[in-house]
């Protein structure tokens, strides 16, 4: 046993730090297309983040860390034609247009305009493998826009080309009923994508561990002492969790909907020092006020980084807000799915004679060694694709 304990005493602060280097940015992958079928034809648009070219293609020639304007220049060739390879239509061969680059709210995109002389008489069926090589966890966003027809959504999976085939049929379905056709090819996509983008949001899971790793224990004059009941420890963490989905759900809906929007250049590197403020607070109490108090305030912070899936659509008022609906639940359930594993687990370890210094101590110390790498990097833009000249 003796031996295990210098290896239990780093096992949390490394787990912490492992998560940190394998989170370059927040933002979760998504590419999003907006298919506009007509009379004459087919127009495609397809927005793709350049970090995720980047990290497909390797766009940074010199290697210094930012993405210039005559790098991507010269590597639209290879853009079109890795991008082009990764997207069919069945039954429409698509030709590429022209291509430009914008910059969105979470980043700079390359922006692809195809068409096709195809002509949709029923929904499409979308053959997407973008990133399948790279990440796994990235998808497609497709708006559907055909005569006639409801707008329809569909969340595209590069790693399951083939269960694409059913978007057909469940577009299909979705307009002939009165309900809002927006989920993916299996239902209810915008709830996985909910659950997804929180589980791979890796700064706002950092920030809830902040949050939670003091929640099986109490602070008095003499420190920190383990709760009697699990209820004890429950409560505040209720508290504490219904602060921040109530900010987040309010700040999520006021930037979706583009009421309020906040720079990137705000929002990251203000996400990360909620996480360096969170920890700190587990070592020195640095905030004057009830902790659910300052979780509310920082919920309305992270909000914003929720944002960007549904605010780049441009949907109908009726469509986007069952969107909304459907996202914002799944993020609560993947925050829910956080949350009670990580305090029962908490729960069990409270007692451990070490917990104070391996788990909140190491545990907070850990999360704000992240806070701050990730600080450095979204103020000074070491690593994320930054436009220049």
């Amino acid at each position: 046993m003796s031996n295990i304990k210098p290896f239990l005493r780093w096992l949390l602060p490394l787990m912490l730090a492992g998560v940190g280097m394998a989170a370059q940015a927040h933002k979760a992958s998504d590419s999003y297309l907006q298919l506009d079928a007509g009379e004459k034809g087919l127009e495609v648009r397809w927005d793709i983040a350049l970090r995720d070219l980047d990290a497909a293609l390797d766009l940074d020639a010199d290697e210094d860390g930012r993405l210039t304007w005559a790098e991507v220049k010269s590597a639209w060739p290879r853009i079109q034609t890795y991008a082009t390879a990764r997207l069919q239509i069945e039954g429409c061969a698509l030709r590429p247009v022209r291509q430009a680059l914008e910059r969105r709210n979470d980043g700079a995109y390359a922006v692809l305009f195809l068409s096709s002389a195809c002509v949709l008489a029923q929904p499409p069926v979308i053959l997407y493998t973008l990133l399948r090589e790279v990440d796994p966890t990235h998808r497609g966003i497709a708006k559907v826009q055909r005569p006639g027809q409801p707008t329809a959504l569909s969340l595209l999976d590069p790693t399951r080309p083939a269960a694409l085939a059913n978007v057909a049929a469940a577009a299909a379905a979705s307009s002939a009923s009165t309900e809002p056709p927006l989920s993916g090819a299996s239902g209810w996509g915008f709830l996985r994508e909910g659950i997804r983008h929180i589980l791979t949001g890796y700064d706002h899971v950092l920030f809830l561990l902040c949050l939670l790793l003091p929640s099986v224990m109490r602070r008095t004059p003499e420190g920190w002492r383990p709760v009697e009941r699990l209820s004890q420890a429950v409560l505040p963490v209720v508290g504490i969790v219904s602060a921040f989905t109530v900010a987040h759900s309010i700040t999520l809906g006021l930037a979706a909907t583009k009421v309020v929007s906040l720079s990137p250049g705000f929002i990251e590197p203000a996400i990360a020092v909620t996480i360096i403020l969170a920890a700190l607070d587990n070592v020195w109490p640095v905030f004057p006020v009830r902790r659910v108090i300052v979780t509310f305030f920082f919920g309305l912070i992270h909000g914003f980084g929720f944002a960007g899936v549904l605010a780049e659509l441009n949907l109908p008022t009726a469509d986007f807000a069952w969107a909304l609906l459907e996202f914002n639940l799944g993020l609560e359930l993947g925050q829910l799915l956080i949350v009670v594993s990580v305090t029962a687990l908490l729960f069990m370890l409270r007692r451990r004679p070490h917990y104070r210094s391996w788990v909140i101590r190491g545990g907070s110390f850990a999360a704000i060694a992240v806070g701050v790498l990730w600080l450095v990097e979204r103020t000074a833009n070491v690593s994320l694709i930054a436009i220049g000249s």
